[in-house]
């Protein structure tokens, strides 16, 4: 393309630009200004780089005191400056301009050049860009800016200002500075379309880390008994320090939400969030990804590997299950909990990472150290901050919410219309003792939102083992007491551990005389003394 111009140029440039009167015009200068562009566009391999120089020449050419090149970005609908020179780097970040607005939006916007003689008290003239409005000769400043167009698409505009000269010949100046706008054109149009793929990407990844912030909020677990409070509590203490934690509580009560939680409130949430469990690897692997390997490290081993605290360097390492690491693993862990050091297997190279580790598991640690299956030492650095999750059986109040909730992810994942949930499903839901926790709970809610026929989930959609009841007696004749005790024992529990075992206080709460507390703790066979000092 540049090579094409320049043919043509040489063919009717004097006759079309060059003329005496033309004060600004250097006589055949015009012509290596063109080469020199066409010379610098075909020798670069990455244009940006040559984007400011071009700019410096067209000033030195074209007796100008600044020149700039904006470009138009689609995706923000903004003219912002790609490049020049004569501006300083605060005016370049302050020369935005929307679509029609100022010159250079009007430009973007109607297509046209604009001549501005004397741009003191010129009428739309924005000048974000600080330009002096006399030269150093104390002479007025003109404005001269053209559209850089592609198939009749405008991708941005050239402008320059330069000593006023009434001599100039205003169409020759706009047509050397189009022909100038054609040349770069193609580059423009290829910086452009980079610019507004990384103002994608930008936007892309603004609205996963929202939705990430979202997902993994404590706000978004959902629930609202004491206990579970009391968790919110301790990860809105934890989550800004650097302390080590350890969730503990069955499988399936959600621990790794917690975890989530933690880091995405924490100062490293823009930092790596890594995760292994260590349930699910083979014990001869569990060494490779915590640590990495060198290349020929053991058979198979074909090329370096990066450990997951390695590639976790500077944020945070969820190791969920760690009950279930070897001897020879726990003393690997505790050197990194102590030291922050380790070395990739078969490597003698020691490596550093600064990494915070949050630890999960649902096994009696205490009891594993007691059997000589979990170190001591270990478990105390793990221990710094213990967070126990509680159980679906201790937040029985919270089933009707995680209900609700699991339909509506449930009909947004697959495509369900689930409107209510029948009262003898909720009965069935309320009096099952749940052994898998949330996660049984939300797979039972899926499965049954799946089979129903009428939009509404009935005790004949839920799994068998919730339906053992209906045929008994017990569950036609007494479902109802069975889950009012329930709800009942679990508000009193609430309220002891909220009062600190006060029976008086937790009356009060409750809206109930003393000894009617009394006569239900002792129904409940409630152990009062445990709740004192809980708070």
């Amino acid at each position: 393309m540049a090579t094409e111009l320049n043919n043509n140029i040489k063919d009717g440039f004097k006759s079309h630009y060059c003329h005496k009167a033309d004060r600004f015009c250097k006589g055949d200068t015009e012509l290596p200004l063109l080469f020199e562009i066409s010379t610098m566009i075909n020798n670069s391999r990455f244009i940006k780089d040559i984007m400011d120089p071009i700019m410096e020449l067209i000033v030195k050419y074209l007796d100008a005191e600044r020149s700039i090149l904006s470009i138009l970005n689609r995706e923000v609908s903004k003219i912002l400056i790609e490049a020049s020179y004569g501006v300083s780097y605060d005016d370049k970040k302050q020369g935005g301009y929307l679509i029609g607005e100022g010159i250079t939006g009007n430009v973007v916007k109607s297509g046209k050049p604009i001549f501005i003689d004397k741009i003191d008290g010129a009428l739309g003239f924005a000048n974000k860009t600080n330009m002096k409005l006399q030269s150093k000769n104390k002479k007025d400043i003109s404005f001269i800016i053209v559209p850089i167009k592609i198939d009749f698409e405008i991708v941005g505009t050239l402008s320059i200002s330069r000593e006023y000269d009434e001599r100039v010949n205003k169409d020759e100046l706009i047509r050397i500075l189009s022909v100038i706008g054609s040349m770069v054109a193609s580059a423009v149009r290829a910086r452009q379309d980079r610019l507004e793929e990384i103002e994608r990407l930008k936007n892309e990844n603004k609205k996963l880390h929202l939705e990430l912030e979202n997902r993994f909020s404590y706000e978004n677990i959902v629930g609202n008994c004491y206990k579970l409070r009391e968790v919110f509590k301790q990860i809105e203490q934890v989550a800004n320090t650097q302390a080590t934690v350890l969730i503990r509580g069955e499988s399936g009560v959600g621990k790794e939400l917690i975890a989530d939680a933690i880091h995405y409130k924490s100062e490293r949430a823009n930092k790596p969030f890594v995760k292994v469990n260590c349930a699910a690897l083979p014990e001869s692997l569990i060494e490779s990804e915590l640590f990495g390997h060198e290349k020929g490290a053991f058979t198979g081993a074909l090329e370096l590997k990066k450990g997951r605290f390695e590639l976790a360097d500077s944020g945070t390492i969820f190791i969920d299950e760690i009950g279930e690491l070897s001897a020879h693993l726990q003393i690997k862990l505790l050197r990194v909990l102590q030291e922050k050091q380790f070395e990739r297997l078969g490597g003698s190279k020691t490596l550093t990472s600064n990494v915070r580790i949050i630890a999960a598991t649902n096994r009696n640690l205490e009891n594993a150290i007691l059997d000589g299956k979990f170190r001591e030492d270990l478990y105390y650095r793990l221990n710094v901050f213990p967070i126990y999750m509680p159980s679906l059986r201790e937040r029985l109040n919270d089933i009707p919410l995680l209900v609700d909730h699991f339909i509506k992810k449930t009909n947004k994942k697959n495509g369900t219309n689930i409107i209510r949930v029948s009262s003898s499903a909720i009965d069935a839901l309320m009096i099952y003792n749940w052994p898998g926790n949330i996660r049984e709970l939300e797979n039972c809610i899926e499965r049954a939102a799946i089979i129903s026929t009428d939009q509404v989930i009935r005790i004949e959609n839920l799994p068998p083992t919730l339906q053992t009841a209906q045929s008994s007696s017990t569950f036609s004749k007494g479902s109802l007491q069975i889950i009012v005790e329930k709800v009942e024992k679990q508000l009193i529990i609430d309220c002891l551990t909220t009062t600190n075992g006060n029976v008086m206080q937790a009356a009060k709460e409750l809206g109930i005389s003393n000894r009617k507390l009394g006569l239900r703790i002792e129904k409940y066979v409630i152990d009062v003394a445990k709740y004192k000092g809980t708070k």
